[in-house]
């Protein structure tokens, strides 16, 4: 069995030679050692949550409750499907074969690419790195993790536990900043897989390209969120209220901005403020339920984008620069030209616009990048079935947001400016596999029409048979 040295051991720049020399032992590809290396991520995750939630508190002033939820619980119930689901993910799926090319066999056998590189993001340090290592590993891949330098505390830990879990034989955990992300995406890789940035991801495709190496994506937008005038507004407005402010707004699928019909924006805007009061009270500086920044330079990009959007502030608007809390802020009378509608928000600030025909709002939708998520609130069947047919998103969600990543057999991922590729479910598996298609033929049986010199009976013959 060939094994890594520790990680802070080896140059960046030979991480992924170390893990191809590993994968090419075949120590990956038996489906008795993924599923002991899948056993082991979910015993990491049951056991080591304490540690897991204390680091992302440090790193985002994250409650603990939030944290176990969304970073550590709902990880370890997709780690577990996938082991329930591996063996028939990973079996060959057999196709049918033309008479013409009879008798024959032909299947689609899952391979692994070989050596992956996943680039996890600081907003869930736990969830986006561990789960698309363990769909890398489902698939029989050599893995290195690279986790954000910006929640170090995360990065550290899981550059602690991991190895200790899995161990070093096929995984790689690489803490740094971006030059050690630059150093390793001069390398070959067979897959990287990245979540973050649009601005980076756009960095990660160009890096990739010099090996033509494969990508996945997994970027953001500005997420819309439509209130149709037929919609549950008390309920509407509490979905939005978590789905926004959850992890301080720091979440790729949280709704950007509302979109609410002019008959029910007001009561919309009322009854998302009480929603706020009720989660975070008067003073959601004091909650023990609400996150903070995660750093200063965020920091100061949400203060600047809410300084220089000339609307009117319905609730919120207060911050504490030093302890990096900007409170659950709703905005109205916002304009499509507002600097805080040009760019994702990315933090807990909620524009909310109105609109008088739900065509102009479906032209305001489709006029912008295709968002990674888009959610209506609606009580009409025929208003819902005409959003998701009028337009494009990497998923929809109706009359609620967010959730729809609970769903273990729905793909994640986005479309356009918003993220290519998806995990979750067989498609995490697929991400990370090779559909190789294999036909097999008997040695001996011919059909020797097919084959020169063609005379005039052959050529009759196939142009009849073909």
């Amino acid at each position: 069995m060939t094994s890594l040295p520790e990680a802070g051991a080896v140059p960046p720049s030979d991480i992924a030679d170390q893990l191809r020399e590993a994968f090419s032992t075949q120590l990956t590809r038996p489906l008795a050692w993924r599923r002991q290396q899948l056993a082991q991520l979910v015993r990491l995750l049951r056991q080591e949550a304490p540690a897991l939630t204390q680091a992302m508190a440090a790193d985002l002033g994250k409650p603990e409750t939030e944290a176990w939820l969304t970073d550590v619980a709902g990880v370890r119930r997709d780690i577990e499907g996938i082991i329930r689901h591996l063996a028939t993910w990973s079996a060959p799926r057999p196709v049918p074969v033309p008479w013409t090319l009879q008798p024959g066999r032909a299947q689609v056998v899952p391979e692994p690419l070989g050596v992956v590189l996943v680039i996890a993001p600081w907003n869930y340090p736990v969830r986006c790195s561990v789960l698309p290592v363990a769909f890398a590993i489902a698939a029989g891949n050599a893995v290195a993790l690279k986790p954000s330098e910006l929640a170090p505390a995360t990065s550290a830990a899981l550059a602690r536990l991991l190895p200790g879990y899995l161990g070093p034989e096929a995984l790689a955990v690489v803490e740094g900043g971006p030059e050690v992300a630059q150093e390793l995406l001069r390398s070959r890789w067979d897959h990287i897989f990245f979540t973050g940035s649009n601005r980076v991801g756009r960095l990660v495709m160009a890096a990739a390209a010099r090996h033509a190496t494969p990508v996945t994506l997994e970027l953001g937008g500005k997420n819309p969120a439509i209130v149709e005038r037929s919609a549950d507004i008390a309920s509407a407005a509490r979905r939005v209220a978590w789905g926004k402010f959850l992890n301080a707004g720091q979440t790729c699928v949280a709704p950007d901005y509302v979109l609410a019909d002019r008959r029910v924006q007001q009561q919309f805007l009322s009854e998302v403020t009480k929603q706020v009061a009720r989660f975070y009270g008067p003073a959601p500086q004091a909650s023990a339920d609400f996150g903070r920044i995660v750093n200063d330079a965020h920091m100061r990009r949400l203060a600047d984008l809410l300084e220089r959007t000339k609307a009117d502030i319905v609730a919120g608007g207060s911050s504490d620069p030093a302890n990096r809390y900007l409170a659950p802020t709703i905005l109205a009378n916002v304009a499509w030209d507002d600097p805080v509608m040009a760019e994702e928000i990315f933090g807990p600030i909620l524009p909310v616009l109105a609109y008088d025909h739900l065509d102009e709002a479906l032209s305001q939708v489709n006029d912008r990048d295709k968002p990674l998520a888009l959610y209506l609130y609606t009580r009409d069947q025929a208003v819902a079935e005409r959003v998701v047919a009028a337009t494009s998103s990497g998923s929809v969600c109706v009359n609620h947001n967010a959730v729809q990543l609970g769903v273990p057999g729905l793909p994640f991922g986005g479309v356009g400016q918003s993220g290519m590729g998806r995990y979750h479910g067989r498609a995490g598996f697929d991400t990370f596999s090779n559909p190789k298609s294999v036909l097999r033929r008997p040695a001996r049986w011919e059909v020797p029409l097919v084959y020169p010199p063609y005379s005039h009976a052959k050529r009759w013959l196939l142009r009849r048979v073909v």
